[in-house]
């Protein structure tokens, strides 16, 4: 991939530049919607444009317009991020951030890191949409402020604290979904309680073969004491647990799983003084799974991971420094009988936030102490320069690292299969961005080229006799995004190219479609709400060798919105309008996942502010 087509994007952006720089400025209203804050890029308060980072912002009012089944609907073609799955409706899925693997892209939920330290990979597919209020995605490493597994980049969810809501909801293969909440503030003290239960008789997963159903319920509960302006107290706790059926060898295969993921957390953040403020967060995430085989017990893994982080953000004039330190635990218990089931990880690192008028610099630092696998440093700077009261340009450069798994370090060996290597390196990367963002009154537009090495890539092969660092990959690529938000209209646009290369073989990275894009336009008319939502991914290969290939496809949703009386809404969705049939993975016997066709969810909504 040439630099001259990973420019494309930005130097198309940039060429209609003179006809709208002269006669757009910012209102804070439409900046507000166009250029919202964000706390995941740089672990303090920055609004999109000044964070010096590609990001993406799903906020409530999308997310309840959109009403997405799962994580993948929400994610699927926004820039930078490619979604597979094996099939649909709680099928084992895989979020790609700038073509990195899903166990190296970091998933937060509500500060709280959340993924199986076993498998390495988050649950993404067991995460209720209908709980969440704002989803942040970061694309470029983060390594140097939340150590292990940021390599693509960062995705946090923000499950819902406001409102006060009924939600019921029925449609196709037997989909059910009912949700209630309250929330509240008296005296200084917040509190928010909420459930949701959804269930589906699923799809066929592959020809001639049966429904295999998913069911989710799901719980959040918050409570929260302010102390003027000068500090805050809370606990909160998200759980969500169910079943999910899945294809066995065979078609008559009864297979299945029960699972369980939980965050749970104490909070306090003080102002010490003027300039000083201190932020702590003890907290625990949970990943909890037993397959099952014909109604016997095929294997339990449970990840419990405890975590106490401490930040202090510190202001000079226009400046904010942030030092802070990390200790994270990480149990595990199986069935099987790991070697190694807990690890300990130490962890301090330091940030510079610089301001001067139109330059702008950052800088951190971290360096993590892991009694598995060794000492890791990471590092990353940045620079931002406003090139008039629209355009910023920025550059920056990273670090990361993904830790090896529990299962790469120590599964049990079962001759004649080995899998584990207690000598394994962590993967480690280094990223090189070059970006520029417009902010206009009624629309945005950023675009972004960067080049990704990964060195020490865990690979596996059975002549070895176990897992190895050898591989090296390059991933080159570019993205572009759009936004408007103008009198009833809003409409986003998101095009990502990459080359996710393995140097090794000079093969592409398994599963990672080349071409990706998306258009959201919704449009309200009155107390009516039209929209509809067209992404595409292209071709994939399924296989590090580039010999099975699966097609690329494009999908189409509807949807419409109708207040009809003062709190309550009614919404209609039509999802995969034109029954398009593709998939995203194979089976390893040859077979493709199938995934849902034409579907359609009515729902009846009482939400009160």
């Amino acid at each position: 991939m040439s630099l001259r087509f990973l420019a494309a994007p930005a130097a198309l952006s940039l060429s209609v530049l003179p006809s709208v720089v002269q006669a757009d400025t910012s209102s804070p209203q439409q900046a507000a919607m166009l250029d919202p804050v964000v706390v995941t890029p740089a672990l303090v308060s920055r609004t999109t444009e000044a964070s010096l980072s590609s990001v993406t912002v799903v906020d409530e009012q999308q997310l309840r317009d959109q009403q997405p089944v799962d994580i993948a609907d929400i994610l699927r073609g926004q820039p930078g991020v490619d979604t597979t799955s094996n099939g649909s409706f709680g099928k084992i899925a895989s979020v790609f951030v700038r073509g990195a693997s899903s166990d190296a892209t970091l998933l937060l939920v509500d500060g709280v890191r959340l993924r199986s330290a076993t498998a390495g990979s988050p649950a993404w597919q067991y995460l209720p949409t209908a709980m969440l209020e704002r989803v942040e995605v970061v694309r470029g490493p983060r390594g140097s402020l939340y150590g292990a597994d940021a390599v693509g980049g960062v995705v946090q969810l923000f499950t819902r604290d406001d409102g006060s809501w009924l939600d019921f909801g029925a449609g196709s293969f037997g989909t059910m979904n009912a949700g209630a909440g309250v929330s509240g503030e008296q005296g200084g003290t917040r509190y928010s309680l909420g459930i949701n239960r959804f269930r589906t008789n699923g799809i066929e997963l592959r020809e001639n073969s049966e429904e295999r159903g998913y069911d989710n319920t799901a719980g959040i509960a918050k409570i929260s004491h302010r102390f003027g302006d000068r500090g805050e107290i809370g606990v909160f706790g998200f759980h969500t647990q169910g079943n999910t059926e899945f294809e066995g060898s065979t078609p008559a295969d009864d297979r299945n799983i029960d699972y369980a993921l939980e965050v749970a957390g104490l909070k306090g953040e003080v102002m010490l003084t003027d300039g000083w403020q201190t932020k702590v967060l003890i907290s625990q995430a949970k990943d909890e799974s037993e397959d099952f085989a014909n109604d016997v017990s095929n294997g339990v893994f449970d990840t419990r991971t405890r975590t106490v982080n401490w930040q202090n953000v510190f202001a000079a004039g226009a400046h904010q420094f942030v030092l802070g330190g990390e200790y994270l635990r990480d149990e595990i218990t199986s069935s099987n009988e790991y070697d190694v089931t807990d690890r300990d990880n130490k962890a301090a690192f330091g940030q510079a936030l610089l301001h001067f008028g139109a330059l702008d610099l950052q800088g951190s630092l971290r360096h993590d102490d892991n009694d598995a696998y060794g000492s890791k440093v990471t590092g990353a700077a940045a620079l931002g320069y406003k090139l008039d009261t629209v355009h910023r340009v920025r550059v920056s450069y990273g670090t990361a690292f993904k830790a090896p798994t529990f299962n790469d370090l120590y599964f049990p060996d079962s001759p004649p299969f080995f899998f584990s290597n207690p000598n394994l390196k962590p993967e480690s990367s280094e990223t090189g961005e070059l970006g520029v963002r417009a902010q206009y009154q009624h629309w945005f537009w950023d675009a972004a080229v960067y080049r990704t090495n990964i060195d020490d890539l865990i690979a596996y092969d059975g002549s070895k006799g176990s897992s190895f660092n050898v591989n090296k990959a390059r991933i080159e690529g570019a993205e572009l995004a759009l936004g408007m938000d103008w009198q009833e209209w809003q409409v986003r646009v998101a095009f990502s190219a990459l080359k996710p290369e393995d140097r090794d073989t000079d093969t592409l990275i398994a599963r990672r479609a080349q071409r990706l894009g998306r258009l959201d336009v919704d449009r309200r008319i009155g107390t009516v709400t039209l929209g509809g939502t067209a992404s595409f991914q292209g071709h994939r290969y399924n296989d590090a060798a580039n010999t099975q290939r699966l097609s690329g496809f494009g999908l189409f949703d509807l949807r419409a919105g109708w207040q009809f009386a003062p709190n309550w809404s009614t919404r209609l969705t039509m999802k995969n309008v034109l029954d398009k049939e593709y998939a995203t993975a194979q089976n390893f016997s040859g077979w493709n996942y199938l995934n849902a066709g034409r579907s359609v969810m009515v729902s009846l909504r009482y939400d009160v502010q």
